[in-house]
Parts: C-alpha cells; sequence; structure tokens
C-alpha cells in the first residue's frame, strides 16, 4: 500500500540500538523495583505498622516479573540481539525456526506477556482500595484466567496455517525474509493485523475497567498529591495503550524491512515502555519509598467503625497508593 525504500543498514542498528537501551534501562528499573518490594518484606517482619502495607508484595512481584519478561521477550523481535547473541548460541537454528520465534514472540508479547502485566497493574488498583486487602493470592490466578481469552486468539490467529491461506497477508504476516546488501537472507519479525485486532479489542475493554478503577481510587482519595499521581497514572497507561494500538495497526500497511516500519515499530515498543515504567514507579517504587520514608505510619489500619467505614477505606487506598 505504502512504498518507501529498503531500510538502510545504518537506520535498522540505530533502532536496534535505542530498543536495546530502552530494554536495559526497564530491566535496572525492574531490579530496582524487586529490591524495594524485599526490602520493605524482611522490615516488615520486625516492624508490624509495615505488615498491612506489605500484604501487597506478591502482588507487586507478579507485576515487575510480567513486565521483565515482557522486556525479555522483546530481544526475540531484534535482529541484531539475535544475531549477536541467540543464533550464536543455537547454531541449529534454521529459516524456519526463526519464522517460528518471531511467531512465537507476536504470542507471548500481545497475548500474554503485556495482557499479563496490564491485568496485574489493574488488579494492584483495585486491591488497593478495598478496605481488607487480604486477596494478594487470588491474583496469578486472576491474571491467568483475564489472559487466556487473549492468548488463545493470538494462538489461533498466528500459528493456524488455514487463516493463512484464505486472507490476505497483511492479517497473517508475521515474519518476512530479506535479503540485505551482502545477500544475506534475514528473518525479520512483524506484528500481523489480526494480531493488532485481537490486542486492539482487549486494550479497548481493558481501558474501560481502568477508568472505573482509577475513578473509584479518586473517590477515596484525599490527599491532594495522591490525586495527582492517580492522574498521572490514568494519562500514562490510557495515553500508551492508545498509541501503541494506533501505531500497531499502521505497522501492518509497511514490511519490516521498509524504513517506516522501523519507525513505527519503535513508537510501539517505546509506548509500551512507558506504560511499564508508569506502573513499576507509581505502583511499586514510588509508595514503597514514601512508606519507609514516613516509618509506615501511613499505613497503620484505623480498625472500621459504623460512624468512619470512609476513613478506613481512605487510609489503606493512602496506604497502598501513595
Amino acid at each position: 500500500m505504502f512504498f518507501f525504500p529498503p531500510l538502510p543498514l545504518f537506520d535498522s542498528l540505530l533502532n536496534d540500538y535505542t530498543t536495546l537501551a530502552f530494554i536495559a534501562l526497564l530491566l535496572l528499573l525492574s531490579i530496582l523495583s524487586l529490591c524495594f518490594i524485599f526490602h520493605l518484606r524482611f522490615k516488615s517482619r520486625t516492624l508490624y505498622h509495615l505488615q498491612e502495607f506489605n500484604s501487597l508484595w506478591l502482588v507487586r512481584f507478579i507485576l515487575v516479573a510480567f513486565i521483565t519478561l515482557w522486556a525479555l521477550n522483546e530481544l526475540l523481535r531484534i535482529p541484531f540481539s539475535c544475531k549477536r547473541f541467540l543464533y550464536p548460541l543455537f547454531p541449529s537454528l534454521n529459516e524456519s525456526n526463526q519464522e517460528s520465534l518471531c511467531k512465537i514472540h507476536v504470542v507471548l508479547s500481545l497475548g500474554f506477556f503485556e495482557p499479563a502485566f496490564l491485568v496485574t497493574l489493574l488488579f494492584l488498583v483495585n486491591i488497593s482500595i478495598k478496605q481488607k486487602a487480604k486477596r494478594e493470592n487470588w491474583a496469578f490466578p486472576f491474571v491467568l484466567i483475564s489472559c487466556f481469552p487473549i492468548l488463545t486468539f493470538q494462538v489461533v490467529f498466528v500459528f493456524l496455517v488455514p487463516l493463512e491461506e484464505k486472507l490476505p497477508s497483511i492479517f497473517t504476516r508475521s515474519f518476512v525474509v530479506f535479503k540485505d546488501g551482502f545477500g544475506n537472507e534475514n528473518v525479520l519479525c512483524g506484528y500481523p493485523l489480526l494480531s493488532t485486532i485481537a490486542f486492539g479489542s482487549f486494550c479497548i475493554a481493558y481501558c474501560l475497567c481502568f477508568l472505573f478503577s482509577c475513578w473509584k481510587a479518586l473517590s477515596l482519595a484525599i490527599n491532594k498529591s495522591l490525586r495527582v499521581r492517580i492522574y498521572v497514572l490514568a494519562f500514562s497507561v490510557l495515553t500508551s495503550l492508545a498509541v501503541q494500538i494506533l501505531s500497531l495497526g499502521l505497522s501492518s500497511f509497511w514490511s519490516p524491512e521498509e524504513l517506516a516500519y522501523g519507525a513505527v515499530a519503535l513508537v510501539v515498543f517505546i509506548s509500551t515502555f512507558l506504560c511499564a515504567a508508569m506502573g513499576e514507579g507509581m505502583l511499586v517504587i514510588r509508595p514503597i519509598a514514601d512508606t519507609l520514608a514516613a516509618g509506615g505510619e501511613c499505613c497503620r489500619w484505623i480498625p472500621a467503625s459504623p460512624s468512619r467505614p470512609a476513613e478506613d477505606d481512605q487510609n489503606l487506598a493512602e496506604c497502598q497508593l501513595v
């Protein structure tokens, strides 16, 4: 549909280096988040007033784990990382195996890892505003159940051969075989339009649920700083997802070896990166840092009473989201 010159080697490497730099940054942020989580967990064993806040450590750990897995999965999409690390490590990988890796990347990225950390983020916001945050053990089963439909759709759309034969390639193309200037064949990964449609449908439903959860959190927030943080979190997540879906749709109209595709794919990655980084910053690092700095006073649970039920909810919401 659109015609651009093949992607120059310099631009391809520049996109790869930029993506690798953001992946490294996100992995460092994830390591920092894990340090905060386990530091608070160990400290709460001796400090009783930190135990209520620490009840969500497992949910935060799951959030960071899925973000980390998503970042590592992006390495399968980057030609530079595959040629430099993956293919030398597994020299038996032929062209067919490389094509399968592209399909696996699409399924895991749009069908499991990203939906999983988005659902975990939503779960964390929802459980943070409950009066008694004691259901964190349900986080992982809840995430798996929520992601099962989108994961099933992605597997069918990407791996089902009859779809590739009956539909135009734009709907099912998850890779292309591209010859560079040296005559070498390279397998470049892409995003099928069917996968984008499935992921976009998931994101529309997710955004509605996320908006409702943020609205409930705002109704409980009595602290101006907390309100600002909820606004920033909601704006960041919703904007990032909107940009990602739009960019994913546009990427289907170019082939992965074209210059425009490389730019759009980078926008897709950066938008997801911002969503993940904001989730870790706002729901993991900042709340734990503030709690430790305040000595856990904000997390001291006020026993519920008929005359002050709302204040109890506000206290816990500020404890978990502040």
